[in-house]
C-alpha cells in the first residue's frame, strides 16, 4: 500500500512538472490543466484506498475455481409416473448440474430414436452436451465422460441397480453395477464399476 502511495506521489510531481513547462501565455489552461490532473490522481488515491490490503488474499478471490453452476445443462426424458427418475433428476441435480424434466408418453420410441436397445435400457434417458445417459448412471461417471470427451454414443447403467442414484432405499443393501460406454456403433464396453462399500 504505501509502494501505492509513492508511486502516486511521484506520479503527482512528474504531472506538476509538465503542467509548468506548457505555454506561459496560457496561465488559466495551466491551472485547469492542473486541476483535471488532481482530480484523476485524487480518484485514483480513493480507489486504491478501497481495495484489499493483502494483495495474496486478493489473488485467492481471483482465482477461485467456477461455480458448479457452470455444469452443462442435462434434459432428462422420462414417464409421466416414474418416481425414481425424479430422484434421480435430484440427485444430478445437487451434484451441480442444471436439469430439464421432460415427459414423453412413448419412452420406447424414444430410446428406439437415441439409439438405446432394450438390453442397455433402463427407466429415464438423459442428454448432455450430445451424449446419451441412460438410467441411473452416477455424476462421477458423467463428469468423467463430459472430461475425456470420448467418441461414443454415451453411458448407461442397464436395469434399476438397488442402491445406484435414484434406487436407494432404506434397508436393502447396494448392489455392485457396472457403468457401460455404448459405442456409435452400438457395442458395449465397461466404462466404470461401481462397487459399494
Amino acid at each position: 500500500m504505501e509502494s501505492t502511495i509513492d508511486e502516486l506521489l511521484v506520479l503527482t510531481i512528474k504531472i506538476s512538472k509538465e503542467a509548468n513547462t506548457y505555454d506561459q501565455e496560457s496561465v488559466t489552461g495551466g491551472i485547469e490543466m492542473k486541476r483535471v490532473y488532481l482530480g484523476v490522481l485524487m480518484a485514483l488515491f480513493f480507489a486504491i484506498l478501497s481495495l484489499p490490503v493483502n494483495a495474496q488474499q486478493a489473488a485467492t478471490i481471483i482465482e477461485q475455481p467456477l461455480s458448479p453452476s457452470t455444469r452443462p445443462k442435462i434434459a432428462i426424458y422420462r414417464s409421466e409416473s416414474c418416481g425414481c427418475c425424479t430422484k434421480w433428476g435430484e440427485y444430478i441435480e445437487a451434484e451441480g448440474f442444471p436439469i430439464q424434466d421432460k415427459v414423453v408418453k412413448d419412452m420406447d420410441a424414444f430410446k428406439q430414436a437415441n439409439g438405446i436397445t432394450p438390453e442397455l435400457a433402463s427407466c429415464h434417458t438423459a442428454v448432455v452436451e450430445g451424449y446419451v445417459v441412460e438410467g441411473h448412471v452416477p455424476a462421477a461417471s458423467i463428469n468423467k465422460m463430459l472430461d475425456e470427451r470420448p467418441e461414443i454414443r454415451g453411458l448407461t447403467a442397464p436395469g434399476m441397480p438397488m442402491g445406484s442414484p435414484g434406487m436407494e432405499t432404506a434397508g436393502i443393501k447396494a448392489e455392485a453395477f457396472d457403468v457401460l460406454a455404448i459405442a456409435n456403433d452400438g457395442t458395449t464396453t465397461i466404462y466404470d464399476q461401481i462397487r459399494p462399500k
